[in-house]
């Protein structure tokens, strides 16, 4: 077993910057050269034989259909040679924003402000360290499609090599496999989705429990842990945005707004606007359609 508890988070957005790429292939003896301070992350993904890798006091033999996220500025080395042909895929890149690694204990990091921001974030990246890719066939199509890129002229290459990459990224996320997402970012998130396909209709405390089978309270904790918001917050921080582009895209009169983006009474809906933009409805289209 290849999995590892460790977990490396990447606050996003920003995503992570592509630098190259490639697929090495190890005939029986080559082996992984050893390397100092980097400077990258170094993703790599074994298509078939064994890599013998270590980085630091850890070791890994990486069989077919694993991964391993070397860290960048930590000693990177061969353990041994190969025993027999090892194809593998690797991608250098850097983080543009915040990154941390911590091992997947969540009463740990709960308790710790420092990582819980990466854990709770909806907007997070988490990749684990070293895992078995549930479906690798993807993974190889993507690598490869991702350096066949390089082969592009540059400015095509570079926009093609960047996209290929997130989708990468976007397949390794483990936010994307529920089992290894928290309750409460995954309600969250729910009741986001609910809001925003409801937010011209009704939505009350009892209709939201209703519709997303949990209690409200346990709903707004949820909320306020993952957006810093309760859902009704939320509810109507969505709608004033709406509001705000119809200003800006219709002659519609402020009532009519007011009332397809489910404010039923319009001088509050002038009130909570002006409250959150901070000048009037009527004042913020005039200032950018005068």
């Amino acid at each position: 077993m290849v999995e590892s508890a460790d977990h490396i988070y990447f606050a996003a957005p920003p995503l992570p910057y592509y630098l190259e790429s490639g697929v090495t292939v190890y005939q029986r003896g080559d082996q992984h050269p050893n390397r100092k301070q980097l400077g990258l992350f170094d993703l790599i993904i074994v298509e078939s034989g064994t890599l013998f890798i270590g980085e630091e006091e850890r070791q890994w033999a990486l069989s077919a259909g694993q991964s391993l996220l070397l860290l960048p500025n930590v000693h990177h080395y061969s353990v041994k040679p190969a025993e027999e042909r090892t194809v593998f895929y690797w991608v250098h890149f850097l983080p543009v924003g915040e990154w941390q690694q911590a091992e997947l204990d969540r009463a740990r990091i709960s308790s710790d402000k420092h990582y819980s921001r990466f854990l709770t974030s909806p907007y997070s990246l988490h990749l684990q360290k070293a895992w078995t890719i549930p479906y690798p066939e993807q993974a190889y199509q993507i690598m490869r499609a991702l350096n066949k890129a390089g082969e592009e002229r540059q400015s095509r290459a570079f926009w093609t090599q960047q996209q290929t990459f997130e989708e990468l990224l976007r397949m390794m996320d483990l936010r994307q496999n529920e089992s290894y997402t928290s309750p409460s970012v995954t309600l969250a998130e729910t009741t986001e989705a609910y809001i925003k396909n409801n937010y011209r209709t009704e939505i009350t405390s009892k209709t939201m429990s209703h519709a997303l089978n949990f209690h409200y309270n346990y709903i707004t904790r949820c909320m306020k842990q993952v957006y810093g918001m309760t859902p009704i917050d939320y509810l109507n921080k969505y709608r004033l945005e709406q509001a705000k582009l119809l200003l800006l895209k219709t002659e519609w009169p402020i009532a009519e707004i007011a009332v397809y983006v489910g404010f039923e009474n319009v001088p509050y809906f002038s009130s909570c606007f002006t409250r959150q933009i901070g000048i009037p409805p009527t004042k913020f289209r005039k200032q950018y359609t005068s």
